[in-house]
């Protein structure tokens, strides 16, 4: 018999690839928000890696630019693995059951940055310490959460990249970040044969939702869709974080 749940991992990534291929972004964190609704961040992220690594390594050599890429962000994409590796037991360990709560409050803080538009600068000569900082904050966060965004987001639209520079800027740093969460999936023997069934299905559709929504990107405003996007991630991360607690307070 067919597996609901497959259904719903389909439409998550049909959704979250249509979603970057619309804006560019969105594809990690959206299906991680969308299947941590029925399952443990650890699990999703499970079911979430295979299709982030290939759409990001895909995006990583479309332009130019990528060895001076690696020479602004190494010290950004080397504080993130290493706190992906010291953070590494969140996943699994005792406070598993909060990750919902802090990937829904990131969801809201992504969102809310995004809505604002908010603009900070980094001088050239500061992006070494502060791009590793910013890279183990991020690193430990991702790795009890999955998500990469935050603080790394805002941090590489304030080093002054061109357009075409930060998406491939994204696709780099988000490549490591991901191969960093494989490694400590792998770890916990969350990548494991169960999981490539679900991560076929997910890669399929998000490639799909991508295609289609390249497709009509030229037909919609996507500043506006941009907008409901994150006015919705708002509210699923009020969900995330409202659902979260009853069950730990039911526990």
């Amino acid at each position: 018999m067919f597996d609901p749940l497959l259904f719903f991992i389909a439409a998550a990534f049909l959704l979250a690839g249509f979603i970057k291929g619309v804006i560019g972004l969105g594809l990690p964190t959206v299906s991680m928000g969308l299947l941590a609704v029925t399952m443990p961040p650890a699990h999703a992220l499970a079911i979430v890696i295979a299709p982030a690594i290939i759409t990001n390594i895909w995006q990583t050599f479309v332009g130019p630019y990528l060895l001076g890429i690696i020479k602004r962000l190494w010290p950004l994409m080397l504080g993130t693995v290493a706190g992906i590796w010291l953070n590494g037991g969140m996943l699994t360990g005792p406070y598993a059951r909060y990750g919902t709560i802090v990937l829904g409050v990131l969801l809201m803080i992504y969102a809310v940055v995004g809505l604002n538009k908010l603009a900070f600068s980094v001088a050239r000569g500061n992006e070494k310490w502060i791009g590793g900082i910013v890279g183990l904050v991020t690193g430990m966060i991702s790795a009890a959460t999955g998500v990469q965004v935050i603080p790394s987001m805002p941090y590489m639209q304030s080093i002054g990249m061109e357009k075409d520079e930060l998406v491939q800027a994204l696709g780099v740093y988000f490549t490591a970040a991901t191969l960093g969460l494989a490694y400590n999936l792998t770890g916990a023997g969350l990548l494991n044969a169960s999981t490539a069934l679900p991560g076929m299905v997910a890669m399929a559709c998000s490639f799909a939702g991508m295609f289609i929504g390249q497709g009509v990107r030229s037909r919609l405003e996507p500043e506006a869709f941009r907008r409901w996007f994150l006015i919705a991630m708002i509210f699923l991360g009020i969900y995330l974080v409202a659902i979260a607690i009853y069950n730990i307070a039911r526990a």
